[in-house]
């Protein structure tokens, strides 16, 4: 079984930190989203994955070879962004047996094992989690025994919560890349794309049973709020601690936090939902729900809700703020 990961997007919402850092390698909880989704699917057995690369590619394909070097990766570029089913559309080449298909904005917590015990009169899984605003997803319509009836694009009316949240395996691989292209040979969507969904739904109307699978856990990092709301559900389950490298001198420390190796506070207030990457200094300072990137400086600064990046020196300034690696942001305060 191979994966298909589409990489090319610009994550345009967390800009300024997207400009230089490929949106799927931005961390929460001292891990980029995408070792997440890499680790999973290396546990369930899966060495082999096509990537589907475009902004930063260079970046994207250094960090999978130097981190996963086991991984055999095919990388495949996406000159132009018309939408899932073109991504998709691009791994076909190197499809010829079942794949997973992951779109790594998310931390997911999901029981992958399921694709092993499939009865094999399904064609597929698609996996989705009921969700309250349903009106900003593609939503899941499920006949009596949970497969897919149809999907509906960011629906008007209550027809279903169930949330398609980007997670697929297809082993009838043939009918969905005969759906992709009866998908990208029809007008796009609203939006000029061309939706995978839709090869989904072609899959369905030509009498594919694709089954609807709970998730335990989905966690959005695809913008600023999200990634911190991610970085403090992580913090307070499998991910916080202070460790015994780091340096805290008479500092309060509000749970949950992560203090990695080498980062050192002094004095002020740390915490709830904070993450100092390695290397990290903070002096004087009050931080709460925040991601301090490695080897950044901060000194008597109050900040909250904020992503600061690598190497970055914040002084004397309160608020939030949302700044890349190497800046500098130096007030006032006294």
């Amino acid at each position: 079984m191979k994966a298909i990961i589409p990489l090319a997007g610009k994550g345009t919402r967390l800009r300024p930190h997207t400009h230089h850092t490929p949106k799927p390698l931005l961390k929460v909880a001292g891990k980029p989203v995408l070792s997440y989704i890499f680790d999973d699917l290396v546990a369930l057995g899966v060495s082999e994955m096509v990537l589907i690369v475009g902004h930063l590619r260079e970046e994207m394909e250094g960090w999978v070879r130097r981190e996963y070097p086991d991984i055999r990766a095919d990388y495949v570029l996406q000159e132009v962004q018309d939408g899932t089913a073109g991504a998709v559309a691009l791994a076909e080449p190197f499809v010829d047996d079942e794949i997973l298909i992951v779109f790594a904005d998310a931390v997911l917590e999901v029981d992958y094992s399921l694709v092993r015990t499939l009865d094999p009169t399904y064609a597929g899984v698609i996996w989705a989690k009921e969700v309250e605003d349903y009106q900003r997803f593609g939503v899941i319509v499920t006949n009596d025994d949970g497969t897919m009836s149809k999907i509906v694009e960011k629906p008007k009316e209550p027809i279903s919560k169930l949330a398609n949240i980007g997670l697929y395996y297809i082993r009838d691989h043939a009918l969905l890349y005969e759906g992709i292209h009866h998908t990208l040979n029809a007008p796009p969507g609203p939006s000029g794309e061309f939706y995978l969904t839709d090869a989904f739904q072609y899959m369905v109307d030509h009498r594919a049973k694709i089954l609807t699978a709970p998730v335990e856990g989905w966690w959005d990092a695809g913008k600023p709020e999200t990634l911190l709301e991610t970085n403090a559900h992580l913090l307070a389950t499998t991910r916080g601690g202070v460790a015994p490298g780091a340096t805290v001198g008479r500092a309060e420390i509000v749970e949950p936090v992560r203090i990695e190796e080498g980062a050192v506070v002094r004095g002020g207030r740390i915490g709830p939902n904070v993450t100092l990457e390695h290397g990290a200094r903070v002096e004087g300072c009050e931080i709460r729900d925040a991601v301090i990137g490695h080897d950044a400086v901060l000194e008597n600064a109050r900040i909250h809700d904020s992503l600061v990046g690598g190497h970055a020196m914040v002084k004397n300034v309160a608020g939030t703020m949302r700044i890349t690696d190497h800046s500098v942001v130096e007030g006032d305060r006294g």
